[in-house]
């Protein structure tokens, strides 16, 4: 038997609720970035997109996961932007790398509540028991950055687990000093690869 379609005022519903849904994630990243995890409140994330704080357990069960939510998608916009920079990206090592680190700068910069929510410093801040699920979701993200290293024609004996965790750390660390004006996130991106990369004899 042949699926039935649904019913266009089905469809209207669904589309509604998912509008819901994101205002709600929009509206808890931003009051998460303001407020803190424990400083905010169902109440005001709730208030915040002209909904009653009962209604919005229809859309998500708790805070945590709300905050699961909220961190997943901000982790997603930063793959996106990676995939899209390395599909303009020819295939050389060096050049895949720094399309990546560039990409991950242009969100991490941009000055978003999603950006801020998926900083190692800010997500210490969070409940400890979401910490291995947290963690979780940013593994899989620098396991994209673990591939494009792998791929670098290092010197022999070269840590590339060091490599990384340096390279991480100098791209997140930017977001406390970055200044728009002086340096673009290509700007950047090139200059801690260069540092980064070693001479080949």
């Amino acid at each position: 038997m042949a699926a039935t379609a649904p019913k266009p005022e089905a469809r209207g519903n669904e589309s509604r609720g998912e509008n819901r849904r994101e205002a709600l994630l929009d509206a808890a990243a931003a009051m998460f970035a303001a407020k803190g995890f424990d400083g905010t409140s169902i109440r005001d994330i709730a208030g915040a997109v002209g909904m009653l704080p009962g209604s919005l357990y229809y859309h998500f069960k708790s805070k945590e996961e709300l905050l699961l939510a909220v961190y997943r998608k901000g982790v997603a916009r930063f793959e996106a932007a990676i995939d899209e920079a390395l599909g303009r990206t020819v295939a050389e090592p060096w050049q895949a790398i720094e399309a990546a680190c560039a990409a991950h700068l242009s969100i991490l910069l941009d000055g978003g509540d999603y950006a801020r929510i998926v900083n190692p410093e800010f997500v210490r801040s969070f409940p400890p028991e979401m910490l291995p699920v947290l963690n979780a979701e940013r593994d899989r993200y620098e396991r994209h950055f673990e591939k494009l290293i792998a791929a670098l024609p290092l010197e022999p004996g070269t840590d590339r687990w060091l490599f990384k965790v340096s390279l991480f750390g100098s791209l997140n660390w930017s977001q406390t000093w970055y200044r728009k004006g002086r340096y673009t996130p290509r700007d950047i991106a090139a200059a801690f690869i260069g540092m980064l990369r070693q001479p080949r004899a």
